[in-house]
């Protein structure tokens, strides 16, 4: 499992004890001390708080997180600023909200933590004092978070300074989970790009070849290569049907046994209780491509390419084997890991780190190879997942 992946489950297990601790003490008033409750209630404020600050310093999010974070200090009001506006301000004295703005001017500037008297006309005003914390992301000042109170204690200074480190790094959650999925992005486009120009000749040439000999079937290769470049180079969702990455995938079959002839054997065994099932897009075409490429690469004699799916209770169990070269085991574990430099299967890492943050780290790629004795690549899909859909 992945240090992050780790660390997930570890705040899935936190999160787990504080509401089972919380619906305990909804049926039983059981803490045995003052203690075990001022625990509880800290760190069930900090948990109610963290979701909201793992969407970023935006205004809804701040908003929400802000509620709790003023909970925390215990202080008559709170804001949350980013280098440009107030994004949030909970409690009382909001008419000091466009003050907060220039206070926070000098912690972007310093980086340090500042505390500001605060003047007020209207004598019932909570709001005397301001302490300004930085908030910050890879060591850079994001956001400043402000707490006011009557007066500016020590205890004040130091615990806006511990809320703010915490919040920090929720904020720097927030920005690994968006360099992720940049990442991935960026990953699938390679994807695209890496439908090969040796490919796309071949193809053309081979459609070309048919066009005196089989009109016909040059006219049919034609339509699956337009539909084949369609599906690969759309624009938009990161979702598809088991169903249209199989079309997909016949149709790039199709163009590569126009090429290869006889030459090139596939069996597919797919069963139709699993073609609506959800998948991410370019999941599996990659797979057969690798399959083909190392079932037909170095082979004088024909070349096998077996792909199933199969209807597994909650799960589609996929599987793409060829009975080809196939890899070196080291060489697939560094393009697994991401290792720079590793080039066993088109892919397979952007695959395998896909299927991880879509389904958990259980459902990975399990690739069963050895050189000279062909691949075997398996897939798991639950077949419903929360907020995973097809677009």
């Amino acid at each position: 499992m992945t240090a992050l992946g780790t660390a997930g489950a570890v705040l899935l297990a936190g999160v787990a004890v504080v509401v089972t601790l919380w619906w305990t003490s909804k049926r039983r008033n059981d803490f045995v001390t003052q203690e075990q409750r001022i625990t509880f209630e800290t760190l069930h404020t900090a948990w109610s708080a963290a979701p909201p600050l793992r969407a970023g310093l935006v205004p809804d999010a701040a908003r929400k997180s802000a509620r709790h974070l003023r909970t925390l200090l215990g202080t008559p009001a709170l804001a949350l600023t980013d280098e440009e506006q107030v994004v949030a301000w909970e409690g009382a004295g909001e008419h000091h909200s466009a003050e907060a703005l220039g206070l926070a001017r000098e912690v972007f500037a310093t980086g340090r933590t500042r505390a500001f008297d605060v003047s007020c006309v209207e004598a019932d005003c909570p709001v005397h004092t301001a302490v300004l914390a930085p908030l910050t992301v890879e060591g850079r000042v994001v956001g400043v978070l402000a707490a006011y109170s009557r007066e500016a204690s020590a205890g004040l200074v130091r615990a806006t300074n511990e809320v703010a480190r915490w919040a920090s790094g929720q904020l720097e959650l927030a920005e690994l989970d968006r360099s992720r999925t940049r990442l991935v992005e960026a990953e699938v486009r390679a994807l695209r790009a890496q439908i090969s120009p040796h490919f796309i000749y071949n193809s053309l040439s081979a459609i070309a070849s048919y066009v005196r000999t089989n009109p016909e079937r040059a006219r049919t290769l034609l339509l699956d290569f337009a539909d084949f470049t369609r599906y690969s180079f759309r624009r938009a969702g990161d979702f598809t049907t088991l169903s249209e990455e199989l079309r997909s995938i016949d149709q790039y079959l199709a163009l590569e046994r126009a090429r290869f002839g006889e030459r090139l054997q596939v069996t597919l065994q797919i069963a139709p209780e699993v073609l609506p099932v959800t998948v991410p897009f370019l999941c599996l075409q990659p797979l057969v491509e690798n399959a083909v490429r190392h079932g037909m690469e170095g082979k004088v004699g024909p070349g096998l390419i077996s792909i199933t799916a199969e209807d597994a209770g909650d799960e589609a169990r996929i599987t793409v084997e060829d009975d080809g070269i196939g890899m070196d085991p080291d060489a697939l574990r560094r393009t697994l890991a991401g290792k720079v430099g590793a080039t066993a299967g088109i892919g397979l890492g952007n695959i395998d780190e896909r299927l991880r943050r879509c389904y958990g780290d259980d459902y990975g790629l399990v690739v069963e190879t050895a050189q000279g004795l062909g691949t075997k690549v398996s897939v798991r899909v639950p077949k419903y997942r929360a907020g995973v859909h097809a677009d």
